[in-house]
């Protein structure tokens, strides 16, 4: 049994790192389609991403069918994160924002009890968590004072952290539903962006480039992502998962870097050994660990 948990601890770690890794394209993908109107992007981009379903389910329907209950909380997370996190880039310093928004993971190890009773939030996992926001500021400020004064855009990237953090938690506790059903969330939520993007923003020719790049988007980081992180979620400790997470904003920068054709510094060396460090520190220690977490019993 203890065999058995690890080997599917390790799994879910994979999964993750998976999802995480598609994640850290989204940047160096979205500078590039940043001359469109976001809530078009994201319209776009979930609903390619929704067909992935078809052959994560093998084209059986049915397996993205969900009780409205799961399916009015995947809205909450896929909309409800993006669009208040779209609202917080049009109403806050960019940088800023997104610092306030990579809270969700530290969030993720914070709140892991409150969801899950079986859960204990150690001090280890704080101090990695710790260690992971501090890697995850350094790289995304360079190092350099921000400002303090207050915009109501930090209101909604801070809502749009609680949002994605509540959602991974939540996806552990309703009624299992098949992976698939991503799709159908990511479907309604496409639906939803693109209303608002009919409402709120104006409409705008795309080139073939932005078609290329809007089809990766919706495949990548808007559709495979989802679908291995909820397989991690459902298969892991979240809060080792959580930790994990803090590794996006790092690649998005060495990315985005790549993409620049400019050099890696010395500062984002120092916030990849945090990051890494702390989701090593907040590891599952053993198999007796991982076997512990009540989703791996016999």
């Amino acid at each position: 049994c203890e065999l058995g948990a690890l080997k599917t601890s390790v799994r879910a770690t994979w999964l993750a790192l998976g999802a995480i890794a598609l994640w850290a394209t989204l940047a160096p993908v979205g500078v590039r389609l940043s001359h469109l109107p976001p809530f078009l992007t994201a319209g776009c981009a979930l609903l390619i991403g929704s067909l992935v379903a078809l052959p994560w389910s093998g084209f059986k329907w049915r397996l993205a069918i969900v009780p409205a209950s799961s399916l009015l909380l995947g809205v909450y997370g896929l909309f409800g994160y993006h669009f208040l996190l779209f609202v917080a880039f049009r109403t806050a310093p960019a940088v800023q924002a997104n610092l306030v928004n990579y809270l969700w993971p530290l969030l993720i190890v914070v709140l892991a009890p409150l969801f899950n009773k079986h859960t204990q939030l150690k001090l280890r996992q704080v101090m990695a968590a710790l260690a992971g926001f501090a890697g995850a500021a350094l790289v995304m400020t360079g190092g350099k004072a921000i400002s303090a004064d207050f915009d109501v855009g930090y209101l909604a990237a801070l809502a749009s952290a609680f949002i994605w953090a509540t959602y991974s938690l939540m996806t552990q506790r309703v009624k299992a539903f098949h992976t698939a059903a991503i799709g159908t969330f990511g479907l309604v939520s496409g639906v939803l962006s693109l209303a608002c993007h009919v409402a709120l923003e104006t409409s705008v020719a795309l080139s073939a480039q932005d078609v290329g790049l809007l089809i990766w988007m919706g495949l990548g980081p808007l559709g495979v992502a989802f679908y291995l992180w909820d397989a991690a979620l459902k298969n892991g400790n979240a809060q080792h998962i959580g930790l994990l997470s803090f590794i996006t904003p790092l690649g998005s920068t060495v990315l985005l870097l790549i993409d620049r054709q400019e050099a890696l510094t010395p500062l984002v060396a120092m916030a990849g050994l945090l990051i890494v460090g702390g989701a090593y520190l907040g590891r599952n220690t053993g198999p007796q660990e991982a076997a512990n977490d009540p989703k791996f019993e016999n």
